[in-house]
């Protein structure tokens, strides 16, 4: 038992490599049973200036005892990006799908919450868009944030988009 668990621990850590990382920055309690609201800020690896901060629930022991489903969190989450410094942005997928720029696990295995970064050219905005993943039964539980360019220095790595 044991060796499973390390070895999920260690699949999880895995899939987490090579997207931005969280800095927790807030946690608040909402309940006797050790539920808490995690804020964390996520600086995005390709676009320098700006910071999104995502909000999440995180179920404590006692919750987890009483209605079993041990390992799992909500999908519930909240999103908010900002312009905290001068924007430069790298080289940036800028197809319809856009590029993963965070994610991490909320269940032992299967379960991701992940930010996902899109261009939107016509608007000249980036989108941040914060959901789960799961192998089945897909949450739409889904929360956005918009960081307009319009009237703002940028700089592009690869020159901007035309």
């Amino acid at each position: 038992m044991k060796f499973r668990l390390a070895a999920a621990s260690m699949l999880c850590l895995l899939m987490g490599a090579g997207s931005a990382s969280a800095q927790e920055v807030g946690e608040v309690g909402v309940d006797w049973l050790g539920n808490d609201i995690i804020v964390e800020a996520i600086s995005d690896p390709e676009v320098q200036g700006v910071t999104c901060h995502v909000s999440y629930f995180e179920r404590g022991l006692v919750d987890r005892l009483q209605k079993g489903n041990w390992f799992e969190d909500p999908s519930d989450s909240s999103i908010s990006c900002r312009q905290t410094g001068p924007i430069s942005i790298g080289d940036i997928d800028l197809s319809k799908e856009g590029e993963e720029v965070f994610k991490q696990g909320i269940s032992l295995i299967w379960k991701q919450q992940v930010v996902n970064r899109i261009y939107d050219k016509a608007n000249n905005t980036l989108i941040y868009l914060s959901h789960s993943r799961q192998v089945q039964d897909g949450s739409a539980k889904m929360a956005i944030s918009t960081v307009p360019l319009y009237n703002q220095e940028v700089s592009w790595a690869n020159g901007k988009p035309e």
